[in-house]
């Protein structure tokens, strides 16, 4: 006989695959009831289950940056709507200061709704996805504006909209607010289309949750979503009992600085991440939210632990996080945001293995590329190499910690927009050579076939990854343009760039950083 007091450990994995299983259907159903090439291609996306309190409970293995910071929309959701939550409603929210990211990416929420036997509805769960839209508005097609200011500028805010009302899709009103912005959305249609997708996706969850609460019965099913998180905890703390205390400070190319000490309590099994020393808010869109922040922490600590467990909010239990507020790491509005989330997050993810003494720095940025006028509007995010470690090489041209975003393939690409991939190729010795080496980076160039935007929110440019014990850095990143008649353009990290028939748009990712000195064996 089973008892809902303590986890039984077949149960346990069982409910474990589950729950994440759940989290895969939703984004299967994503995938391909979307419209835009960002989620349909790109697989720019991620969905998750959340308990009543909306902590996360267990997620698909989508993006990270999303996943760790998905359960601070849930919470203000909750904190904001409370009791006017019904049965029916879906929200929509990408306020990085109530637990967005950047603006691009925008969460639909779904209460789950079970009736009891008074027949009156009890809220016991929510699903959510997450989409990086193509477009949101902004200053720039593509919504990644390299030199925005204020969070304005980078597009759209929704903040707990209400998409769906108790069944009723919101579609005037959704529509009017895309539209009535300073800096409106280019393509509402698409919005709208991939919106539907999210609702489509997060309906899979609501029904897979209902299958399973008339399968084992809820008071079961409730038990082990926090009997799943319980599990967490304890594998993080199992990774927290090997290791030491640590810091480091990392430059970024702008001058901006991240320093983080990491102190462990042996005896409490816990770890405390202070980032206190950072720079403070910066002037530029290079500011982290909070929730980046906190989700950058929570990837690291579950990449040390060995177990198979889904990533959720027990991962952050033993973990006690210090981040000063007016920080770059923690800005206040209306500080630009939007290269917070994918190039300070990788930073950040960097400095921390850094300070643990696990790896050497990775390429440390995404290489954000968008480029688009009124009618067309594309982002994606390059590969390069990963950082080495204490017993293994890098990795060439695969995507890096907080992105796991796939590239387009180019017959789609150059269907959907008038461009042309000209070349796409490994960057030979890019990597920082050391006992492991790191891994290469990329090149690739994409031809302009129409007068067009071209935008890039890139990092490392100037100061390289970082070699870890011996090991060197990796070699830097270079964006530069290639003019029809020959001329050459070199660019910064971030740029905005005129394209023109026949010019060609040219990316080199940076390598990872290799680790250990690379002690050669002399002549015999």
């Amino acid at each position: 006989m089973y008892t809902t007091s303590q986890a039984d450990p077949v149960r346990l994995e069982i409910f474990k695959n589950l729950y994440q299983f759940i989290a895969e259907e939703m984004g299967i159903v994503l995938q391909n009831t979307a419209t835009s090439v960002n989620i349909k291609e790109r697989l720019d996306f991620s969905c998750a289950i959340f308990d009543a309190s909306g902590l996360l409970v267990a997620n698909a293995p989508h993006i990270p940056v999303h996943l760790g910071s998905m359960s601070e929309s849930v919470r203000c959701l909750i904190n904001d709507q409370g009791d006017t939550i019904k049965p029916g409603n879906v929200y929509l929210s990408n306020n990085p200061y109530n637990g967005g990211t950047h603006l691009p990416d925008v969460t639909a929420i779904t209460p789950v709704f079970l009736e009891s036997r008074e027949n009156i509805p009890s809220l016991l769960f929510f699903v959510a996805s997450r989409g990086h839209q193509a477009d949101i508005g902004g200053i720039t097609p593509g919504s990644m504006p390299p030199h925005s200011t204020t969070v304005a500028e980078e597009g759209i805010i929704f903040d707990n909209f209400l998409l769906v009302a108790q069944g009723a899709f919101q579609e005037a009103a959704v529509r009017d607010f895309l539209q009535n912005h300073p800096y409106p959305s280019r393509n509402p249609d698409q919005n709208i289309a991939d919106f539907k997708a999210q609702i489509a996706a997060n309906e899979r969850g609501v029904e897979e949750l209902g299958k399973m609460v008339r399968q084992y019965g809820l008071e079961t099913v409730k038990a082990y979503m926090q009997f799943v998180q319980d599990n967490a905890e304890e594998s993080v703390r199992r990774a927290i009992d090997v290791l030491k205390d640590g810091s480091f400070i990392y430059e970024m190319d702008s001058g901006a600085k991240i320093q983080v000490k990491v102190i462990i309590d042996g005896e409490n099994r816990s770890a405390k991440i202070d980032f206190t020393g950072t720079s403070a808010q910066l002037n530029s869109n290079f500011n982290a939210p909070k929730a980046v922040t906190q989700a950058a922490v929570l990837y690291v600590f579950r990449t040390l632990v060995d177990d198979n467990i889904p990533l959720n909010a027990g991962c952050l239990k033993p973990l006690e996080i210090i981040i000063p507020e007016g920080c770059m790491l923690n800005p206040i509005y209306p500080a630009a945001v939007v290269a917070g989330n994918v190039e300070t997050s990788q930073t950040i993810v960097d400095a921390l293995y850094g300070a643990l003494g696990v790896m050497a720095a990775s390429q440390g940025t995404m290489n954000n590329f968008t480029f688009g006028n009124q009618k067309y509007q594309y982002y994606e995010t390059i590969c390069g190499g990963s950082g080495a470690g204490a017993n293994f090489d890098g990795t060439d041209a695969v995507h890096t910690h907080m992105t796991n975003s796939r590239l387009t393939d180019p017959e789609v690409l150059e269907t959907r927009y008038p461009v042309q991939v000209e070349s796409f190729s490994l960057r030979p010795h890019s990597g920082g050579k050391g006992k492991y080496s790191g891994g290469n980076g990329v090149i690739r160039r994409i031809k302009f076939l129409e007068p067009m935007t071209a935008n890039i929110l890139s990092s490392h440019r100037l100061l390289p990854p970082f070699g870890l014990n011996g090991g060197e850095t990796g070699q830097l990143g270079r964006n530069w343009v290639q003019r029809q008649n020959g001329t050459e353009e070199d660019l910064g990290s971030t740029a905005t760039v005129e394209m023109q028939p026949g010019d060609i748009f040219v990316i080199e990712t940076p390598g990872g950083g290799g680790f250990g000195a690379n002690i050669l064996t002399p002549p015999s």
